[in-house]
């Protein structure tokens, strides 16, 4: 499987998916921790990809998803965006009613 199979499978299988620098416990980048947190703090159910444990994915997933930086939230396979956006959709209450209606279907 190529990694853009393995990108759009991962993103099939699981509602919500958070691409970052390290794991939810361990994040390795002040950003991949600040949008932990939001994530955190909206209750949301997600699973994570490491990319510094994922060359492939680290290097192709900017291309596939037209967003050059991590971490990169996908909700129901759209991209939502990075860091600043998540921060913001948190914010606005509108990440709580996203990570909600991710569930619903």
């Amino acid at each position: 499987m190529d990694v853009i199979e393995r990108i759009n499978t991962t993103l099939a299988q699981h509602p919500i998916v958070l691409f970052m620098k390290g794991t939810p416990q361990f994040p390795m980048c002040g950003f991949s921790s600040r949008t932990v947190q939001a994530l955190k703090a909206v209750d949301a159910s997600y699973h994570a990809v490491n990319v510094l444990e994922d060359p492939e994915i680290r290097a192709n997933l900017p291309r596939h998803s037209n967003w050059p930086t991590f971490p990169q939230l996908f909700i129901r396979g759209e991209l939502i965006g990075g860091c600043d956006i998540t921060l913001d959709l948190y914010q606005s209450g509108e990440l709580a009613r996203l990570v909600q209606d991710s569930h619903k279907a």
